[in-house]
């Protein structure tokens, strides 16, 4: 070994001027590249959390979850059952028939329903099977055929009536059996409230809201 050549260099270097050669190490690129990304992943668990704080002391899991409610909640329509077809008072023939003690509620009555549209059959006082026996508000009888036609219309006038129908009657005339429990006729606003609601189209089942 030349006494240029520094101990331990195992003669790789030789000094040629008067300055040493520095003894470094080359830099080991595996342990810089393991510490950055060892960096970034600490950093993004410390923003994770934070955010995590942040909804824990704010409710932002609860306002996105009522976000997330509101989103999937749904209206449930259902097909809408077209208007009836009823006839008018105009098409409707009414007896009046009073079964109370009191006299003159025949007559009223029926001029009542006449100047509402309605026909007037017979007026007078009730038949053996019904006099002095409606406690009610009143009766209307009709044939069969009334019970989802006339009688409803007619139905509209007294509120509480009974509706009733008789097999084998003729005819399309309906009865007003006037009760004990009758003060009047349903106000005409009433009334015409009453018929507008039942031949107005309306929806099958009501509509709801699934969520």
């Amino acid at each position: 070994m030349s006494m240029l050549t520094p101990p331990g260099m195992g003669g790789q270097y030789r000094i040629t001027g008067d300055k040493y050669p520095r003894m470094r190490p080359r830099p080991r690129r595996g342990r810089l590249a393991f510490a950055v990304v060892a960096s970034v992943a600490a950093l993004g668990l410390i923003g994770w959390g934070t955010l995590q704080l942040i909804d824990v002391f704010t409710g932002g899991t609860k306002k996105s979850s009522a976000v997330a409610t509101k989103t999937d909640c749904r209206t449930e329509t259902h097909p809408v059952t077209p208007a009836r077809t009823l006839p008018g008072p105009g098409d409707i023939t009414v007896n009046v028939y009073n079964a109370t003690t009191r006299t003159g509620l025949a007559k009223t009555t029926a001029d009542e329903l006449k100047k509402r549209g309605f026909k007037i059959g017979d007026v007078g006082n009730a038949g053996k099977d019904f006099d002095k026996k409606v406690k009610g508000t009143g009766i209307l009888l009709g044939p069969a055929s009334a019970l989802d036609t006339s009688l409803p219309v007619l139905a509209t006038q007294l509120s509480g009536a009974e509706r009733r129908t008789e097999a084998g009657r003729k005819g399309t005339d309906l009865d007003l059996i006037i009760g004990d429990g009758f003060k009047n006729l349903a106000s005409r606003p009433d009334a015409t409230k009453a018929l507008t609601a039942l031949t107005a189209p309306r929806p099958t089942a009501p509509t709801k809201k699934s969520c």
